[in-house]
């Protein structure tokens, strides 16, 4: 017998979209309220979403979860789907290899079917960045690896719950292959707790609407969400843009690599043709095909954001797989930079390319950088081992109407710096400076906006810090005429004799004794339009406030 699509009303078909919403936003509360690092529970490193049952297509992802994130857990999730051999009530997959729909490793993947009075009927799934998950330096962030084996513990789809139980024997495999195992089942307790959440709202909701009714809704979500984003490709005028940005270097090889990118607008709708970027390098920098597919989804949001996020929003997009460069990695290649940096270059290179065909919505580049920071030691006061890692924001681009965003979180997602109180009271350093960094913005008719300034110091022990950042080379570009702001700048500063990293952003293993501190600055962003439009009253107010005019240096 033939299957006929349930027919929903327009207000119960929004109630339901808000409710396929509202289960992930309360696994991420969930999530974040229970987690024990510092980097998911105060610094909001983290997703949860509903996935399709037959393919791992997203249905609904958390407001409060990083957007790059969108898309590389539909292809995790299928990893799942195709590797599962057997899957019962209550089993839970861990995973984080990156060639398996990841990122990098420390972004560890849960993913649970879920059941509705006995049959399969999606899959549940969460993404939280562990602090560490071994490899070659605390923190996983290996400027200098060639290959992924020296960035940590590689993870394919294992059961780590079974039934509902755990799996102690493979817990004990994770826990002897990472720094601070101690610290890690608080991390894997909240990733679970926040899948329980997730089975309980999402139970309610079919409890109340059916599943034939859900099933259906989540369809014509779906086929909405597609015809959404077509409009508004269809805004663009058919054309081929292009555009170039570079990642500073690969942190083994002091070369930049080129991102480029050319976008195809045709009544089939967009196409994005990555081909022409450089090859694969030996260090870290490569990129993933999940992440690169995200990183051009998540750009496609920030454009469009009114358009609904589900696996439809991605439909009209075609992403040609761009093999043989860097944004195409292959085993055994190193991927640490790949979601947290090479991400926001290829989301950069869509907004730069699309700005022509669409000034009132273009902005100048953002900082575009996670300013990836970690440093490990062994305090002697606590007598334990630890690593700390933290994310900075930047500046955004200006737009059409405003200026841009001082501090503001990363292009691929909300994470943030997490309180540094907290951090002090975790770990044996003290942040002398946290601040605003006056005149790094780019100048514009409206400008960018500045990055911050920080000083970190170790207070005892000792410790190796290491750093994968980037815009160091290049600040982030204006657009319209508009300035570039200024770009990353790391000062090192050991037995008080400064030096500045050989590429820049990216090193490891600095050592850190009492008293050594890393001074750095992130980048402002980008301007739009030219500087002379700029009204006497914006100049005015921001001479009155200290800022300065344009990316202008602190000397």
């Amino acid at each position: 017998m033939k299957h006929v699509e349930t027919v929903i009303d327009p207000v119960t078909l929004s109630v339901i979209q808000n409710g396929l919403q509202q289960v992930c936003n309360e696994m991420d509360l969930a999530f974040v309220r229970t987690a024990f690092s510092p980097v998911i529970a105060e610094g909001l490193d983290r997703s949860d979403g509903i996935y399709a049952r037959g393919t791992g297509d997203l249905i609904a992802q958390g407001e409060l979860g990083l957007p790059v994130f969108v898309g590389t857990m539909q292809f995790s999730t299928r990893a799942v789907i195709e590797r599962a051999r057997s899957i019962d009530e209550g089993d839970i997959f861990i995973l984080n290899d990156p060639y398996m729909g990841g990122t990098h490793l420390m972004d560890v993947k849960f993913v649970e079917p879920f059941f509705y009075k006995g049959e399969l009927f999606a899959w549940l799934a969460n993404t939280g960045h562990w602090p560490d998950t071994g490899g070659m330096v605390p923190g996983g962030f290996s400027a200098h690896a060639t290959e992924v084996e020296q960035e940590g513990l590689r993870l394919p789809p294992v059961k780590l719950f079974k039934k509902g139980v755990l799996d102690e024997e493979i817990l004990s495999i994770i826990l002897s292959n990472i720094r601070v195992a101690q610290q890690r089942i608080g991390d894997i307790k909240a990733q679970a707790a926040a899948l329980a959440i997730g089975k309980a709202r999402l139970t309610a909701l079919l409890d109340r609407y059916g599943r034939e009714v859900v099933d259906s809704a989540i369809k014509q979500l779906r086929t909405r969400a597609a015809q959404q984003m077509r409009a508004k490709i269809e805004t663009i005028p058919d054309g081929v843009y292009t555009a170039t940005t570079i990642v500073d270097s690969d942190g083994v090889v002091d070369a930049p690599l080129e991102i480029n990118l050319a976008i195809t607008k045709s009544i089939n709708g967009l196409s994005f043709d990555l081909g022409g970027s450089s090859k694969p390098c030996r260090g870290p920098m490569n990129s993933v095909i999940a992440t690169t597919k995200s990183s051009i989804y998540l750009a496609m949001k920030h454009l469009f954001p009114e358009v609904p996020i589900n696996a439809g929003t991605f439909d009209p997009l075609d992403i040609a797989v761009p093999e043989g460069t860097f944004l195409d990695a292959r085993y055994p290649s190193p991927v640490s930079g790949c979601a947290a940096e090479v991400s926001q270059r290829i989301a950069e290179a869509v907004f730069m390319a699309l700005a022509p065909a669409l000034p009132e919505r273009a902005f100048g580049a953002p900082a575009g950088t996670s300013g990836n920071l970690a440093i490990g030691g062994f305090d002697p006061e606590t007598g334990r081992n630890y690593v700390m890692y933290v994310v900075t924001g930047g500046g955004y681009g200006g737009s059409a109407g405003h200026d841009g965003i001082s501090n503001g979180c990363s292009t691929i997602g909300i994470a943030k710096t997490p309180p540094l109180e907290i951090l002090e009271q975790r770990f044996p350093v003290l942040f002398e400076e946290f601040a605003l960094a006056e005149g790094t913005a780019g100048g514009g008719t409206h400008r960018g906006g500045f990055g911050v300034r920080y000083k970190v110091k170790l207070r005892r022990g000792e410790a190796r810090a290491s750093f994968v950042m980037d815009h160091g080379r290049v600040g982030p570009p204006g657009v319209f005429g508009g300035e570039s702001g200024l770009p990353n700048s790391i000062e090192i500063v050991q037995n008080g004799v400064s030096t500045t990293p050989p590429h820049l952003s990216k090193d490891q293993d600095v050592a850190l004794k009492p008293g050594d501190y890393l001074l750095v600055r992130t980048p402002g962003g980008g301007g739009y339009g030219p500087a002379s439009a700029r009204s006497a009253g914006l100049v005015a107010q921001d001479l009155a406030r200290g800022y300065g005019c344009g990316a202008k240096r602190e000397d």
